[in-house]
C-alpha cells in the first residue's frame, strides 16, 4: 500500500493521539429552515469516549406559512465544501462551492465501513453511526488518528444534546473498522481530509456534513416505510430535498424536537430551543422543493397503494461498500486489513460484512 506523506501544515488538536477524541465540540450552528416535520425522540448528557470509535474490535408533513422575510444565506468563500454521507449505499459525497453560491458534485468516496443499522445514534455504547446535520470546524480535524486522519462530526449537535443522546468522538476516520463511525480506509480519508483543509485555508469557518441512512428519494422513503424511524428520516428529508434541489447550504435549526431548515423567528429573536415548542417563523422554501415534496408524496402513495414499494435492506452490523465486500471475499480480512490501513488495522466485524446488505425476511 502506498504510504501516505505527512502534512506538517496541519493542525495538531487532540492531546493524545491513541484516543479519538475530537477536542472541544463547537455549539450546533443555530440557523433557519422549515416546511415539513416529522418528530423525534431524545434524553440526559454524557461524554463518554468508550460510544465513539476507540475499539477497533468493536401525513407527516405539515407546511407552514409561507416566508414574509428573507432568510440571509451563509456567506462562504469560493471553493467551500459541503460533505453528504448515505449509509445504506455506503457512500460519502464532497460538494465544492462554486461562484454562484452554488455546489457541485465534487467526488463520491467509497466507504469500507460502518457499523449498527440504519437510524441515529442515540445512546453511548449502541454502535450506531450517527444521522443528523453536523458542523465540523478546525478544531475537530486530527491529523495524529490512530486511523491515520480523522475528523469529528460533533455528535451529538445541539438538539441531540438536548434531547439526550448520549456517547460522543464519532469520526470519519481511516482503516475499515467502525464502532459507530465512518471507514473510509487510509488512502480515503486521507484524501477527504486534504478537501478539509484546503477549504479552512481560504477562508472556510466549518462544513456541513449532512448524514442519512440512504439517499432519500420517493422510492426509499416507500420501501423504508414502515421502520420506527420513518417520522425521523421525514425529518431528515426536509433538509435534504432542499440542497437536492437548490445546491445550496441549507442553514439548520432546532426546536419542537425536530429540525428547521431556512425559517427564521417571526418575534427576531436570534435562538430557538431544541426541546420548546417551535415558535411562529417566516420559513423559505423555493418552490420547487415545495413541488418536490408533494411529487415525492404522491409516489410515496402511489407505490404502497400498489404494494410495489420494494422490501427494505435489513443489517447483521451495518455496511461495507459493494466494492470492499468483493474485496472482502476475495482476499480475505488480514489482506483487506493491509490494503486498507497503514498500520493493518483489523478489518471490523468481517463475517458481518459479507452478508451485509440483506433483504429483510431471507
Amino acid at each position: 500500500m502506498r504510504k501516505l506523506v505527512h502534512d506538517p501544515g496541519r493542525r495538531r488538536v487532540v492531546p493524545n493521539p491513541a484516543v479519538e477524541r475530537g477536542a472541544t465540540l463547537n455549539s450546533y450552528d443555530l440557523m433557519p429552515s422549515l416546511p415539513y416535520v416529522a418528530r423525534a425522540m431524545f434524553t440526559a448528557i454524557t461524554l463518554l469516549s468508550i460510544g465513539g470509535c476507540v475499539s477497533i474490535t468493536e401525513d407527516a408533513y405539515t407546511d407552514l406559512a409561507p416566508a414574509t422575510l428573507a432568510v440571509a444565506e451563509r456567506t462562504r468563500p469560493e471553493g467551500s465544501i459541503l460533505m453528504r454521507i448515505f449509509k445504506e449505499e455506503s457512500e460519502l459525497e464532497v460538494w465544492r462551492q462554486g461562484a454562484d453560491g452554488r455546489y457541485a458534485l465534487h467526488k463520491t468516496h467509497p466507504m469500507c465501513r460502518w457499523s449498527g443499522r440504519l437510524g441515529p445514534k442515540t445512546a453511548d455504547g449502541d454502535r450506531q453511526a450517527p444521522e443528523g446535520f453536523y458542523q465540523v470546524t478546525a478544531s475537530l480535524m486530527n491529523p495524529n488518528s490512530k486511523y491515520h486522519r480523522s475528523f469529528n462530526l460533533g455528535y451529538p449537535n445541539q438538539l441531540e444534546r438536548a434531547l439526550g443522546y448520549t456517547g460522543d468522538s464519532l469520526m470519519v476516520h481511516g482503516a475499515c473498522s467502525s464502532a459507530g463511525c465512518f471507514a473510509m480506509t487510509d488512502n480515503g480519508v486521507a484524501e477527504v481530509y486534504a478537501e478539509a483543509q484546503s477549504a479552512f485555508r481560504i477562508g472556510q469557518s466549518d462544513f456541513q456534513v449532512q448524514s442519512f441512512p440512504f439517499r432519500m428519494t420517493a422510492e426509499q422513503m416507500a420501501k423504508h416505510q414502515g421502520d420506527p424511524n420513518i417520522e425521523f428520516w421525514r425529518n431528515l428529508k426536509l433538509g435534504y430535498d432542499v440542497f437536492e434541489v437548490t445546491r445550496r447550504e441549507p442553514t439548520v435549526a432546532a426546536c419542537g424536537g425536530r429540525y428547521v431548515f431556512d425559517a427564521r423567528r417571526v418575534d427576531g429573536a436570534a435562538a430557538l430551543e431544541p426541546t420548546a415548542a417551535c415558535p411562529a417563523m417566516n420559513t423559505r422554501v423555493d418552490p420547487r422543493v415545495s413541488a418536490k415534496r408533494h411529487d415525492d408524496e404522491r409516489v410515496v402513495q402511489k407505490l404502497l397503494v400498489e404494494g410495489r414499494a420494494e422490501m427494505a435492506m435489513a443489517y447483521v452490523d451495518g455496511g461495507m461498500h459493494p466494492k470492499f465486500r468483493s474485496l472482502l471475499a476475495r482476499l480475505g480480512a488480514e489482506e483487506l486489513a493491509r490494503e486498507t490501513s497503514i498500520t493493518a488495522v483489523q478489518i471490523s466485524r468481517p463475517d458481518a460484512a459479507l452478508v451485509d446488505p440483506y433483504q429483510a425476511g431471507q
